[in-house]
C-alpha cells in the first residue's frame, strides 16, 4: 500500500492563499475505476481512495505514512 503526500495548491478562482499551506496524505488506488455499464457512473471497489487526511506541515505527514509503515511519495 502506497501513499502520495502533497500541498494542494491554489484553484484558479481563489486570489487570497486562504486553503493553502496545508498537507495532505491520498492512497494510491489499488484497483482500477470501471464504468457502470448501466448508468455510466465511474465505480472502484478500493474503499481508500475515498480517504483523505489533512496536515499542518509536510513532517507531521510524513511521520504519519512511517508510524503507519506506507511506502509513500512528496
Amino acid at each position: 500500500m502506497s501513499a502520495r503526500i502533497f500541498s494542494p495548491a491554489k484553484t484558479a478562482m481563489q486570489s487570497g492563499k486562504s486553503k493553502t499551506g496545508y498537507w495532505v496524505l491520498e492512497f494510491d488506488p489499488e484497483q482500477p475505476r470501471k464504468i457502470d455499464p448501466l448508468m455510466g457512473y465511474t465505480t472502484s471497489g478500493d474503499m481508500k481512495s475515498q480517504i483523505r487526511l489533512s496536515f499542518e506541515t509536510r513532517e507531521e505527514a510524513i511521520a504519519y505514512a512511517e508510524r503507519q509503515g506506507l511506502a509513500y511519495k512528496v
